[in-house]
């Protein structure tokens, strides 16, 4: 069941120009220098055709199929291609079954596995036997983290190789190897080099936006006498922003929130305004972020700013009125507001500790003076007995227990002395002195 289209027909005319012009060999591929360059360990084990079951994880357009047919091109072993999209388990017993008889002769395989991260759980685990048997060896290409989408038994057979973005440099070399190809385009090209350099900054690291914002940019170009001049004002016409990597379902959805709660709460105002903007560019939905903001609010910044709740709240109903793009303002004011806001964590930490004693104590009976009574039974067995009313007391204070025995000396809250949190903390001192001065009448 080896899938040729994967890898064929590249030389098809009517195939896209990344087909066209794909290398076969290490020396014609672009980028990556930190894996195939003179010696790298990459490199030695394809030059040697030694390969190990593993995996290529990068974003889009870096060079991880590229990298695959280039293997497929140099082994002797049987290369087969798996599409995560269409190969359902049979088919993967099958050729696996196919794999064993093969290794029985001396013959190995090498199975590449296209968004490795599309495999359901049972399909990776129908791998698994095979490659700890060895089989086959495993390639698989992804763009989302492995730790998280492929199953830790496959994983840790595995090498991870780690591909990164295209540099602009990158992408200038390669489209100059393209427009110096005979096999790319059926016409001669001119083009500048500050055209290729435009090319090159907006295709944000991904070879195959470059190659398919030059070939678009050829086919809408005026050509006479087999000639076509691709000029700067062609491709800002193609161009209106730059290719924006984010995935809302994928790992830069997380690593960007994480990056605006962290310049929120480092207070980098700039950073955060530039994080929340990258989200809502990436058409992230503007009420995620809201919710975000107001989660932000409590844990980060708490009683320091009673305001800032207030704030994210209504920045979400506003989301909710307005939706993108009006909404974006309001986000971007909220950032900034929570950024600059002082900070402190002592009601999310209080939080934390009243969750580490109901944990370790369970289910303690409240305390017999603070029961509501609406029975006389109840009244009977003491529920409400010794209540102390707060308001009948000068100092609105009592020396009433409130809480279990258990956790009577518990502390949760522990105010800093940020912002408005310096006046709780005061408040509090003065409560517990209050305490300590009539302890013997309690």
């Amino acid at each position: 069941m080896q899938q040729e289209s994967l890898f064929s027909n590249n030389n098809d005319d009517n195939s896209p120009l990344a087909n066209r012009i794909r290398p076969t060999t290490l020396d014609g591929f672009v980028g990556q220098k930190h894996l195939i360059g003179p010696g790298k360990i990459l490199r030695e084990i394809i030059d040697q055709d030694k390969i190990p079951s593993l995996i290529f994880w990068g974003p889009p357009g870096v060079g991880k199929t590229t990298l695959a047919e280039i293997i497929a091109k140099k082994t002797q072993a049987n290369f087969i291609t798996f599409s995560a999209v269409t190969s359902g388990i049979n088919d993967i017993k099958k050729v696996m079954q196919e794999a064993e008889m093969n290794r029985e002769m001396g013959q190995r395989t090498i199975v590449f596995i296209d968004e490795i991260h599309r495999f359901n759980k049972a399909q990776q685990d129908a791998f698994l036997p095979f490659v700890e048997k060895g089989s086959i060896t495993l390639i698989g290409a992804t763009t989302e983290n492995p730790s998280f989408e492929i199953n830790s038994a496959l994983l840790s057979r595995c090498k991870v190789f780690v591909l990164k973005s295209l540099t602009e440099d990158d992408l200038v070399e390669l489209l100059q190897k393209v427009l110096a190809n005979k096999k790319a385009f059926q016409t001669e090209v001119e083009i500048d080099a500050d055209t290729i350099h435009l090319i090159a900054s907006y295709a944000n690291g991904d070879a195959r936006v470059a190659l398919n914002t030059l070939e678009m940019a050829v086919i809408n170009s005026n050509s006479e006498a087999g000639k076509t001049k691709v000029d700067l004002d062609d491709i800002r016409q193609l161009l209106n922003t730059k290719s924006l990597r984010y995935d809302k379902n994928g790992e830069e959805h997380y690593n960007i929130i994480s990056a605006l709660h962290k310049s929120m709460r480092n207070s980098d105002t700039n950073s955060a305004i530039y994080w929340v903007t990258r989200m809502l560019e990436g058409g992230e939905d503007p009420l995620y972020i809201a919710r975000r903001l107001v989660r932000f609010a409590s844990e980060d910044i708490g009683l320091a700013d009673t305001n800032a709740l207030n704030v994210a709240i209504n920045a979400f109903q506003a989301c909710q009125f307005l939706g993108m793009p009006e909404c974006d303002v309001h986000l971007i004011e909220t950032v900034i507001y929570l950024s600059v806001a002082p900070k402190s964590n002592a009601v999310y930490k209080a939080s934390l500790r009243a969750k580490k004693d109901v944990k370790k104590y369970g289910n303690l009976p409240v305390p017999l003076q603070i029961r509501n009574a609406p029975t006389k039974l109840m009244k009977n067995l003491g529920y409400g007995k010794d209540y102390q009313f707060a308001h009948d007391f000068a100092d609105k204070l009592t020396t009433m227990k409130t809480v279990p025995k258990e956790v009577e000396n518990s502390k949760y809250y522990l105010p800093t002395e940020q912002g408005k949190e310096k006046f709780f903390k005061q408040r509090l001192a003065y409560i517990e002195k209050w305490h300590q001065e009539h302890k013997d009448s309690e």
